[in-house]
């Protein structure tokens, strides 16, 4: 019966056919393997308990500075600005009318005190606490 197709092996170094190899390339990928799943796992641990500091932190540090720079900016304003009071003969009050101009000024002051001194602030450093992790 004539040869249809054939061609020669290809040769394979004994090397890579070696059991004790497959077997240290084996063991390698299991360990790499172990490392990734249990980095995994520890940053799924680390990872709400990090979003929910850095909120912590960032309301904190907002809460501090709006009243710093509330303070710093009402401190150039006296409330009799803000309001007009109007009274009747008899020294009643009437009506309180709000000066609509300074209230503004001292709105849109603070604000842009407020951003100024966040935008001063740059990077803040959270820490975790090790004992945080064990109640996951």
């Amino acid at each position: 019966m004539p040869k249809i197709y054939s061609r020669s092996k290809i040769p394979i170094p004994n090397r890579i056919i070696n059991i004790k190899h497959k077997r240290k390339v084996f063991m390698m990928i299991v360990f790499i393997t172990t490392i990734v799943v249990s980095g995994k796992i520890m940053m799924d641990a680390i990872n709400p308990i990090f979003n929910v500091l850095c909120e912590d932190e960032a309301k904190s540090l907002a809460t501090i500075i709006s009243n710093e720079q509330a303070t710093n900016v009402m401190t150039e304003h006296s409330y009799d600005e803000l309001f007009t009071i109007e009274k009747d003969g008899n020294g009643n009050v009437t009506m309180i009318k709000s000066n609509v101009i300074p209230i503004n000024e001292i709105i849109s002051d603070v604000a842009i005190k407020i951003q100024e001194e966040i935008n001063k602030q740059g990077r803040q450093d959270i820490e975790i606490a090790v004992r945080k992790l064990y109640r996951n």
